[in-house]
């Protein structure tokens, strides 16, 4: 594909646009990133990095700073909320697999920043906050992006455009790619405190799924703070949800004290399960949530889309520097949308099924079968191999 104006534009400075924009600019390819923000934003939603993940994001630079900035986290548990810890993952089995046999957890906004500082020491790589993308033309030989931004319309003309910008991308609506899936009932709460669960729960790690069903719940440390990922039921008004004496109540329930909870985050937001129906349109390419979204129960969907940034890119890199031809761009999607599909929508789809069982037997069976392959080395390493995301990316051709 020949270049006319030899430059890359990136829809969406979030952790999927900020490090694949990174890896062009890095390897010496101009480029643009478009945010609608007016500034960075704190986004507490992501904070799970993956061990593959980690792996691939060494060659950019961000796992060195990822480590420096987040919590490593050996162990994984699913439990229930009566019955407590029913069964311990350890990483470690993981250890002839991957360089970090564990899971980092570390806010996605620490790693936009941290990605956003890098770009700004490189000539010839913008971040333009404020432009918010009104539409998008193509040629064969050129894209051409109209944003609007706080001192009028402003036009960028690219080589390729990436379109990052989340699961209500403009992009992908202005190219007519459809976003097959659905939208699940109940809205999802998210809170943070500072209170020190493992002091007074001893037997929990750093990352917990617990079932139950009425109210299951995700508990998850990360640096300065634990995050409690809970289900808000579909007749209630978020609003009230998000209010202190409903998070009280949730927290309480968790875990009774006299005191109340410090709160120092909440947000609410509803979640989906869907994907596109294609992942490129002539020199348009979709990653991240613009590509796929999906629950949170499994840290898949940051790291999904990383692997997306990751994979296109260097594929970008081997067609802009005459190492490959363009076939090389059209494996991106070949490679990457039958992930999202049969790894990352199925295991969420599948974690959030087990923490809302309702059925007494069916939930009995399950909570039997987490503890089995637990205690058999052989299926929990392959549960490993699956959860980490080790076992997709062999999959598709990304890693040996």
């Amino acid at each position: 594909m020949k270049r006319k104006h030899d430059r890359v534009v990136v829809v969406g400075g979030g952790p999927v646009g900020s490090v694949a924009a990174l890896i062009l600019a890095l390897e010496g390819i101009p480029v643009t990133v478009l945010e609608r923000e007016p500034a960075p934003i704190i986004d507490y939603r992501a904070s799970t990095f993956h061990p593959p993940t980690l792996d691939l994001l060494e060659a950019c630079g961000a796992t060195e700073a990822l480590l420096a900035m987040g919590l490593v986290a050996p162990t994984m548990q699913y439990r229930d909320r009566q019955r407590g810890r029913i069964a311990e993952f350890d990483f470690s089995l993981l250890g002839n697999d991957t360089r970090h046999p564990f899971r980092l957890q570390c806010e996605q906004f620490k790693l936009v920043d941290w990605a956003h500082r890098r770009l700004a020491a490189i000539a010839d790589a913008r971040l333009l906050f404020g432009h918010a993308l009104a539409d998008v033309r193509q040629t064969e030989d050129e894209v051409v992006v109209r944003v609007e931004t706080p001192d009028g319309e402003r036009i960028f003309k690219a080589d390729f455009v990436i379109a990052a910008d989340g699961g209500r991308s403009t992009v992908r609506k202005a190219l007519d790619i459809g976003f097959e899936g659905f939208t699940y009932p109940e809205h999802f709460l998210v809170a943070g405190t500072r209170f020190d669960f493992r002091a007074h729960m001893p037997d929990i790690c750093s990352v917990n799924y617990t079932a139950d069903p009425v109210e299951w719940y995700l508990l998850l440390q990360i640096p300065d703070m634990w995050r409690i990922v809970l289900p808000v039921d579909a007749l209630r008004e978020p609003e009230d949800a998000v209010q202190e004496t409903s998070i009280q109540s949730s927290l309480q329930n968790l875990l009774p004290r006299r005191e109340p909870y410090e709160i120092v985050v909440r947000a609410i937001y509803r979640v989906s399960q869907r994907v596109a129906s294609a992942y490129r349109k002539g020199r348009v390419f979709l990653a991240g949530d613009a590509a796929h979204i999906n629950n949170p129960l499994g840290g898949m969907g940051l790291n999904g889309g990383l692997h997306d940034a990751i994979s296109l890119t260097q594929r970008m890199v081997r067609v802009w520097h005459g190492e490959s031809g363009e076939d090389a761009l059209a494996g991106y999607e070949l490679q990457r949308r039958p992930a999202a599909v049969d790894a990352i929508n199925a295991i969420t789809q599948r974690n959030k099924r087990l923490l809302e069982e309702r059925d007494p037997e069916v939930r009995r069976r399950n909570l039997q079968e987490w503890a089995a392959i637990a205690a058999d080395h052989k299926r929990a390493y392959q549960h490993l191999l699956d959860a980490s995301m080790i076992a997709s990316l062999r999959r598709c051709g990304m890693i040996r």
